[in-house]
């Protein structure tokens, strides 16, 4: 989804990415992942060079194969509401400020727990099964077992993290956006074997944020029907509450992942509230420019009262 040719090559040593000082980042697994696929190169956490979002850089990460689960919680006013949050990248890298960090700034603000989760992005490890419609077991499996593992963690530790256990949901953007989808149709069964207790937990979201999403609408499907959405997204009533929000002129995700994906959750009866503007690209995260659409957070915000996720 973004050009390798925007990443930094500083020739310094690899320096995998962490957070700032006082915010606690366990290990999504205790030791190795299952059935991971170790990248070449070591993680590494640098500038893009060459991509300025409202005016200022932003940080990917790449080659992520020990993912992390780091929290940010409100220093006041917590009101026991969680959001895990995925950054986007196209299963390659991570925008782990723009789409990661940025986003528990707003909702540490508001009361609201945060967490970012690193999860696997082995550079070129993701291959897309065209044969399928879906990723294969060496792409996005990976992304969403560490999903569904870190959903558990949080209702384990809800109490020592002062969360609500009914209160926690997801948000992503881009290939985050999909990851989200994801995490909220496949739910019911862990799609790897049972490690300990965090595996015990319920790993569904109780809401779920979706920013320019990817991966969900596939054109080369059904092309007669002008496409169809990923069999991998098997959309029921039980759907946590979805909140979209997209550009028509996204040129990287097509707006029709949203449409389909809001057209699933409305025959489903799933509650959801899309949000189309006609102008603002992708990738603006939370930066705030003239561009209506990333006024989102307050509409977001809005809706999250609306569903009781927020006092």
């Amino acid at each position: 989804m973004l050009s390798a040719g925007l990443w930094a090559a500083t020739g310094a040593p690899p320096v995998p990415w962490q957070p700032a000082a006082g915010h606690e980042q366990i290990a999504l697994w205790p030791g190795k992942p299952p059935g991971t696929h170790t990248p070449s190169d070591p993680e590494t956490a640098a500038p893009v060079v060459g991509s300025l979002v409202a005016g200022k850089p932003w940080t990917y990460v790449t080659n992520v194969s020990q993912p992390t689960l780091t929290l940010y919680a409100p220093k006041t006013d917590a009101n026991g509401a969680a959001v895990v949050v995925f950054p986007g990248g196209g299963y390659r890298i991570l925008a782990i400020d723009l789409e990661g960090t940025e986003v528990c700034d707003w909702l540490n603000a508001r009361g609201i727990a945060c967490l970012v989760l690193k999860y696997r992005v082995p550079h070129g490890g993701d291959k897309w099964s065209q044969s399928r419609g879906v990723f294969t077991d060496t792409g996005t499996s990976m992304a969403l077992e560490d999903a569904q593992r870190a959903l558990g963690l949080v209702r384990l530790h809800a109490a020592e993290w002062h969360i609500d256990p009914h209160k926690i949901g997801v948000l992503g953007f881009s290939a985050g956006g999909h990851l989200v989808a994801a995490i909220s149709t496949r739910y019911e069964k862990r799609v790897y074997p049972a490690v300990d207790a965090a595996d015990k937990e319920s790993c569904r979201p109780d809401f779920a944020v979706a920013l320019y999403p990817g991966h969900l609408w596939l054109d080369w499907l059904e092309k007669s029907q002008g496409g169809a959405l990923n069999r991998d997204i098997r959309v029921t009533k039980n759907t946590p509450p979805t909140f979209i929000v997209q550009a028509e002129n996204d040129d990287v995700d097509d707006i029709r992942n949203s449409l389909f994906y809001y057209a699933a959750l409305q025959k489903a009866r799933v509650p959801a509230e899309l949000h189309v503007f006609p102008e603002g690209g992708h990738a603006f995260g939370l930066r705030r420019t003239k561009m209506a659409i990333t006024a989102w957070p307050e509409l977001a915000e809005t809706w999250m009262r609306s569903i009781g996720m927020l006092p």
